[in-house]
């Protein structure tokens, strides 16, 4: 049976969530599951953004039947190829023989990539700026490359001022029968899987993002429809407003995040006493993860979100605890930069970590380390509480310059 809502009076959501996945991209859990939009637009040619993965195939070609309603499908617009998003391309160009692909010149390789198809004329090659007619509507395309892949981009609706943004403003989490932002409390129930998605998927591309953001700013948009999670339809300054910080690498929330690996206890021990000085001294954000029960994908959302790290770890193999340095290098990775971070190492014979955490974070952009090899032999001993304050100082000191 199909299950599809009406987003305007002729353009209708006509995609489904997947709630039995566990892994996205195989790689980061999402407990809540994932949704994957589709849009279907009625006008005097009917056309369709996008298709689905192909877990939720049945159901998403039974939506578009049930709003073609005997109409033949004439356009398919392809804003990104990513497998969840493209599964379908085959089963609608079997259905709807006559349907004419709509993309841009990086889009139809592609295509070829992943399908064994003969598209000879019936493909329309789109460029930057350019505009499509569909009857009263007007759409027009933006090139949005290496947002996240190289083919990406968007299409906006001239005459209801619809954004289809591809996989940007997307988020982690399947769609309980809401699909809107103002059905939802999205800043409480949302905006964490929104983050860890946006950081994860997206976050080593910053720059580009911020070239897409200076495009749509010259739009008059009134409807951003996303490929994943929530169609934002009122206070869009909101989401925009947290693209810009992600993307420039500011942070959200004047706060510290504090990391920590530990084998037997003594260096949680270390940082849950820092945690007690800086709450002592009046900080009002902390936030504190075991990374050996934390996935890195939070922990990566969290490093986007907080203006300070705290990173301790012990010597492992006269190296960095091996979770500790696979975080460091996504933070690598994901062009994590202007953050304010302390190091705390341990070891027991050879406390080396806190020297080479230092020298990963001096490979990255505009961090700024508050600390000089400060490490524990062992266990935290009285001896070493000055040294300690003296560095939940320098952090509180840090935060207060940033007011």
């Amino acid at each position: 049976m199909h299950c599809v809502r009406k987003v305007t009076d002729d353009l209708y959501w006509v995609g489904g969530s997947d709630r039995r996945l566990e892994l996205f991209e195989n790689i980061f859990p999402i407990p809540k599951g994932v949704s994957y939009n589709s849009y279907l637009l009625m006008d005097e040619k009917t056309v369709l953004f996008d298709t689905v993965d192909a877990a939720i195939g049945k159901q998403f070609l039974e939506n578009i039947t049930a709003v073609l309603n005997g109409r033949s499908l004439d356009y398919l617009v392809i804003n990104h190829m990513e497998p969840d998003h493209c599964s379908l391309i085959e089963d609608i160009l079997l259905r709807y023989p006559d349907v004419q692909l709509i993309g841009n010149a990086k889009t139809f390789p592609m295509i070829g990539q992943f399908f064994n198809l003969n598209l000879e004329g019936k493909t329309i090659t789109v460029k930057e700026g350019e505009t499509f007619s569909c009857g009263t509507h007007t759409l027009h395309f933006v090139m949005a490359p290496m947002v996240h892949w190289p083919e990406t981009m968007m299409t906006y609706d001239e005459t209801d001022k619809v954004l289809f943004s591809a996989d940007a403003f997307g988020t982690f989490g399947a769609l309980d029968g809401t699909i809107f932002n103002d059905e939802i409390d999205f800043d409480s129930e949302w905006l964490n899987e929104a983050r860890r998605y946006y950081t994860n998927i997206v976050g080593k591309y910053g720059v580009q993002v911020q070239n897409v953001l200076k495009k749509a700013s010259s739009l008059d948009i009134a409807m951003i429809c996303p490929l994943h999670g929530p169609i934002w339809r009122d206070n869009l300054a909101f989401i925009l407003e947290k693209y810009n910080l992600w993307s420039t690498y500011t942070p959200e929330t004047n706060g510290v995040m504090i990391a920590y690996a530990s084998m037997y206890g003594n260096t949680q021990n270390l940082a849950n006493v820092l945690a007690a000085m800086l709450a002592d001294a009046g900080v009002p954000n902390i936030k504190m993860h075991d990374i050996s029960r934390t996935d890195v994908s939070e922990l990566i959302s969290d490093t986007f979100r907080y203006s300070h790290l705290v990173l301790a770890a012990p010597t492992y193999n006269g190296g960095i605890y091996p979770l500790m340095a696979n975080y460091m290098e996504d933070m690598k990775a994901l062009n994590v930069q202007n953050r304010t971070v302390a190091v705390m190492g341990n070891g027991t014979w050879a406390a080396q970590s806190a020297k080479q955490m230092e020298a990963k974070l001096a490979e990255m952009k505009n961090m700024t380390v508050l600390t000089e090899n400060f490490a524990i032999k062992s266990s935290l001993k009285e001896s070493q509480l000055e040294e300690l304050k003296a560095i939940c100082g320098k952090i509180v000191e840090s935060m207060n310059n940033l007011n």
